[in-house]
């Protein structure tokens, strides 16, 4: 017999970003919680009583996206100033760096297996590189607007992408071709995820509305318009069974994928809910906003229907038989019952209370911005903000004189001064390569709005002309 459900329950509220919060991520061993914000840096909350925070100083410019890796050893970060970073997440903040692309990287990814890292960007592209080496690996080009989400199928086979041209985007990872594009997005996509079972993904979009659609059959399976503004961000629950979403209404939603009607709605921030994320086990969830707070919720669905439902996956996983759509297809409504009318359907548990809680702004590490050499200069920005902290902190400014700078993930060993000379020539040279391929690329890039808009006037031009005659 299974218990009966419970709300959801505010568990965890971190204090420490400086401005609105754009990314959430759980450590896949449940210890961490990553953040990214518009304050140009990644935080990591830890979940034990009494533990600092990490602030990981770094990022010229907002950090857009987090994500730990399969293993819970890395973190993922997207930032504004167009490249991503890998950080270890712990106290000595070892990270490394690399130019993604040539304007804002808006979403990174890992795929299922840790190899391989997959990132989108206002560039109009989706590009793919190995996880230890960040080489680069081949890009993916056929939008016509900034990429504002990229995500792998859980299998890795498939990539899913969602955009400002008002398309969602499913991509051959093998072939790297388009094999279908959604259309009936009414606005800018925001974001995209995958379904556990690889059948299905789901679209936020700037136009209130969360769409689930069948990726065998192409076709829209639940169509949800329960937020009264944007959706920013989309999270499965691990059973496959609710889809979470943040909205500029302020709010939280969650959807029975299972009967197609909304489930919850809840109340905790104090502005536009900028990004959620459920835990991989599925029993927390956690939502960030532009008012720079961190919440962590206590899911409280049903767990034995849930175990009980993993384990039918795993069960047909290792027969070679994949969950199908009809794992998460909607029940036919019944005359008159609130599955009838998602729209309309107001939600089950309404909170627009929260649970009473002293303000955790847990001690705070400062972290510095990866170095790839002692000699290497803080930018103008971290010095700003380290100084701003240590005004804040009084007579704890003196830390960072004595904390060492970070070092990159592979530690140089000791070298001749000739061969560092060497190295450093060549990292110059690959330098220069790389401004030039980015300016080759927007040359590109315009030369190809150009082409389209001529097109555009051709086409125009030969309407009118068919008119006259």
């Amino acid at each position: 017999m299974t218990t009966p459900l419970e709300d959801p329950s505010l568990e965890r509220h971190f204090k420490g970003h400086r401005d609105t919060v754009t990314s959430v991520d759980f450590n896949p061993n449940m210890k961490q919680l990553a953040s990214g914000s518009m304050d140009h840096c990644l935080m990591v909350w830890n979940f034990k009583p009494q533990m600092r925070a990490y602030r990981f100083v770094g990022h010229k410019d907002a950090v857009m996206s987090v994500r730990f890796s399969p293993s819970g050893h890395l973190v993922a970060s997207a930032s504004r100033d167009k490249t991503v970073r890998l950080w270890i997440p712990s106290v000595k903040g070892e990270s490394t760096v690399f130019k993604a692309h040539t304007a804002t990287v808006r979403s990174v990814d890992f795929s299922s297996d840790g190899q391989t890292l997959l990132t989108s960007s206002d560039d109009k592209t989706i590009k793919l590189w190995t996880v230890h080496r960040q080489k680069f690996l081949f890009s993916l080009n056929q939008h016509m607007n900034w990429v504002r989400s990229a995500k792998f199928s859980p299998d890795g086979r498939l990539i899913v992408s969602g955009s400002d041209d008002k398309t969602v985007k499913l991509w051959d990872r093998n072939s790297k071709e388009c094999v279908h594009t959604f259309y009936e997005q009414g606005g800018f996509v925001n974001h995209v995820e995958f379904h556990p079972s690889g059948t299905c993904i789901a679209s936020a979009g700037t136009d209130s509305t969360v769409k689930v659609w069948d990726i065998r059959m192409n076709k829209l399976l639940q169509h949800y318009t329960a937020h009264a503004s944007a959706v920013n961000s989309l999270s499965f629950h691990s059973s496959g069974n609710y889809l979470l979403s943040g909205s500029d209404d302020g709010q939280l939603k969650v959807f029975d994928l299972l009967e197609g009607r909304l489930f919850y709605t809840l109340h905790g921030h104090q502005g536009p809910v900028t990004a959620v994320a459920f835990s991989r086990g599925g029993d927390y969830f956690a939502s960030g906003g532009s008012d720079e707070q961190v919440l962590v919720w206590k899911t409280n669905f049903d767990q034995m229907d849930f175990t009980e439902l993993l384990q039918t996956h795993k069960q047909r996983a290792s027969n070679g038989n994949a969950p199908t759509v009809a794992d998460i297809a909607p029940k036919i409504p019944r005359p008159g019952s609130a599955a009838s009318s998602v729209s309309k359907s107001s939600g089950k548990g309404l909170r627009a209370d929260i649970k009473n809680m002293d303000d955790e702004a847990p001690e705070v590490t400062e972290v510095g911005p990866a170095m790839f050499s002692p000699a290497e200069q803080l930018s103008g920005d971290d010095v700003e903000m380290r100084s701003a902290d240590s005004r804040s902190r009084g007579s704890r400014g003196d830390e960072f004189q004595s904390r060492p700078t970070t070092q990159p993930l592979e530690e140089k060993s000791a070298m001749t001064p000739q061969l560092a000379g060497t190295l450093e020539h060549i990292v110059g040279q690959l330098d220069i390569l790389t401004q030039t391929v980015s300016l080759l690329e927007q040359r590109l890039t315009m030369t190809e709005d150009k082409l389209r808009e001529c097109l555009d006037n051709q086409q125009k031009l030969a309407a009118q002309s068919r008119q006259k005659d």
